[in-house]
């Protein structure tokens, strides 16, 4: 038997520290009050795509739905800015489901960081000298030496991101796919990277790495002098984003493969 959706009416507001962004939360908790977060049903993000990310993070434990208003300068993540009509926009927006990356990163001292990125984990060269990597994928050696500045795995949320600069392909966000995308590759020289099953799961192996040290970075936790990275679809973790009706995260996407 069918069973109505709850009307979302629970709010908690964060800002950025950017002025607009903060003025924009207090004209908006006077208007339609703040709970906490403990006892929101929705968690509204003035900032940018950066401050959409950081929210995202911080709610991976509670898994609240996050709707995001642009008071930042790229927005790709963010709805436009209206103080009218909250309540109905979030009660009619469309809910993005994504799943972030698990990085295990082995350092030199042999010590093991675990972090979650949602939009890319990237190994990155750390001095003048390019990066070698080895690349495994699901256990088998897929390419035993890539010279380069770098290369990330990007999930389809991220593909729009540092993978799109760097040249990677964009992915729906119901692919079931990740972007393997090298950095500046300089061999082999025309390898433009790959995608992979969601389900892959993919280790970095990095050669000579006391002359060429390199870092791993998933979204915006950094670890240096890496030895190895072993990268996989966190399946278990559930993150939600809202869009209005009609400007889907899919939407959004589509668009930006047409752009020029």
């Amino acid at each position: 038997m069918y069973q109505p959706q709850p009307f979302l009416t629970r709010l908690t507001f964060k800002a950025s520290d950017r002025p607009e962004a903060e003025e924009a939360r207090e004209r908006l908790i006077a208007r339609y009050g703040d709970v906490g977060e403990d006892s929101a049903q929705v968690i509204v993000a003035l900032g940018g795509d950066g401050f959409m990310l950081e929210t995202l993070h911080a709610a991976i434990a509670s898994q609240t739905p996050i709707y995001g208003m642009n008071r930042g300068s790229v927005g790709f993540l963010m709805n436009e800015y209206s103080e009218d009509g909250l309540l109905e926009r979030i009660n009619a927006a469309e809910r993005a489901t994504i799943h972030p990356l698990a990085m295990t990163a082995i350092d030199s001292q042999r010590r093991n960081h675990r972090a979650l990125a949602i939009n890319e984990v990237s190994l990155l060269r750390q001095t003048r000298q390019t990066a070698k990597l080895r690349i495994s994928i699901d256990g088998k050696v897929r390419m035993s030496e890539l010279v380069c500045d770098g290369a990330l795995i990007a999930t389809p949320a991220g593909s729009t991101a540092y993978n799109l600069s760097a040249h990677g392909p964009i992915i729906p966000i119901g692919g079931q796919v990740l972007a393997l995308t090298p950095i500046s590759a300089f061999r082999p020289r025309r390898w433009r990277g790959a995608l992979l099953p969601r389900s892959a799961r993919i280790t970095f192996e990095i050669l000579e790495g006391d002359k060429r040290p390199v870092s791993a970075v998933a979204d915006n936790f950094e670890v240096r002098d890496v030895l190895e990275v072993h990268i996989s679809e966190d399946r278990d973790t559930s993150l939600a984003m809202l869009f209005d009706a009609g400007r889907s995260l899919d939407e959004r996407v589509l668009t930006e493969q047409f752009s020029a």
